[in-house]
């Protein structure tokens, strides 16, 4: 079904029959995770004489849940991620539909790291300035979807890049990786404090989205993006990504 729709004041069409999901689903068996944590459950609720579960007896699947939403796959997290007071991503993401540019990077080796440099964004952005940015990064395997990234020292965006990217507009930004900060960084969290503008004035509604899969058949260039999200009262909540390719 496709649909013209007008966003700031700039018609387009887009086929919503087609969405393009580039979210981690949440799953007990095979799912990624990090931050040294054990993998999600997802277990039947069961008492002296009652279990919730069809295929043993009981009358409904009944299921208690316990996952991380940074550890256990696709999130979008604000600004109380890295805040003293713990802002609720579910109170500042307010709007759900952004144009964004799918772009793909290859990292560059800086010493035992490999690093997303502002260099490299300048070079494939070409002077555009989105509003949202979805950032597939290579290699680009599979194994993104069930990788256990826990003491691997992922690639990671560097903060002057970071700072490039807010300057730009870029409000929220989508990533393949489990952090855009170094994996072990002693605290830091240079490229969020950069993106999130906490030593100026910070960007509540400015949003960061980890752990997606963009397969390679998906073409560079820009799309709408639908960011669902659960609504937790969390500084961060298990989302669904949606591309549409713009016309």
């Amino acid at each position: 079904m496709k649909a013209t729709i007008t966003y700031k004041k700039q018609a387009f069409s887009v086929d919503l029959s087609r969405p393009i999901d580039i979210s981690i689903p949440l799953s007990d068996t095979e799912n990624p995770g990090a931050w040294y944590i054990e993998k999600p459950t997802i277990i039947p609720v069961q008492s002296e004489d009652w279990i919730g579960k069809v295929s043993e007896g009981g009358d409904v699947n009944f299921n208690t849940i316990t996952f991380n939403p940074h550890a256990h796959g696709t999130h979008t997290e604000c600004v109380g991620h890295i805040t003293e007071k713990v802002h609720s991503i579910n109170k500042y993401l307010t709007q759900f539909f952004f144009v964004a540019e799918l772009i793909t990077v290859v990292s560059e080796a800086k010493e035992d790291d490999s690093v997303i440099s502002e260099k490299q964004l300048k070079h494939v952005l070409k002077g555009k300035k989105p509003e949202a940015l979805v950032i597939r990064t290579i290699p680009n395997t599979l194994r993104k979807k069930t990788k256990n990234w826990s003491h691997t020292n992922w690639t990671y965006i560097e903060e002057s890049a970071m700072v490039f990217l807010r300057k730009s507009g870029v409000k929220h930004l989508l990533i393949d990786l489990p952090s855009v900060d170094r994996e072990k960084d002693e605290g830091e969290l240079k490229a969020h404090k950069a993106f999130w503008d906490v030593d100026g004035s910070i960007r509540m509604d400015a949003t960061i989205t980890e752990m997606i899969y963009v397969p390679h058949k998906i073409d560079d260039g820009r799309y709408l993006l639908n960011l669902q999200i659960a609504p937790f009262e969390n500084d961060a909540t298990p989302s669904k990504p949606v591309l549409y390719k713009m016309e």
